[in-house]
């Protein structure tokens, strides 16, 4: 744990990890260590044996655009959409595959991509991903992340 630490606060001297993540993951820390977090440490660890990508989501220039040629290309239906974002989720019957999102970043580039856990859950999955080195984010309507070394945006949710 003396490891784990030294990387937060290191990241921490050099901007790359804000006072308020720093606080909270030694918060964190610090009630699993003491037992208080025993409950969310007594769950199960993410299933990740059973895992599967449950969606990639792409940054495009004409949201109705990219929409057609997914649907022409591979039958796709808009499975769900959020207009206040600029996003259309689509897929086959009720899992969405692809999300398309319009205005949020650099056309043709891959904002996230999901891993769906079975059964996850948020408080122990930060446990599990914290322990390990990561700072696991809540996005304000993406769920649950952490970044790879290269910064990649890694989106795990219920399956």
């Amino acid at each position: 744990m003396e490891a784990l630490i030294s990387s937060l606060v290191s990241r921490f001297e050099k901007g790359s990890l804000s006072r308020r993540d720093l606080v909270q993951t030694l918060a964190m820390l610090a009630a699993s260590a003491s037992g208080v977090g025993a409950a969310a440490a007594a769950q199960e660890e993410p299933d990740f044996k059973n895992a599967d990508i449950d969606h990639v989501s792409i940054h495009v220039a004409d949201l109705q655009r990219s929409v057609q040629f997914y649907q022409r290309m591979f039958g796709f239906g808009v499975v769900s959409q959020d207009q206040a974002q600029g996003i259309i989720r689509l897929g086959n019957g009720k899992k969405v595959l692809v999300s398309l999102n319009h205005g949020a970043g650099p056309v043709g580039t891959v904002d996230h991509f999901a891993i769906g856990i079975p059964n996850f859950d948020a408080p122990s999955g930060r446990l599990y991903f914290t322990r390990r080195g990561a700072m696991p984010a809540q996005g304000d309507y993406a769920g649950f992340h952490i970044k790879d070394p290269d910064g990649v945006n890694v989106q795990i949710s219920r399956r």
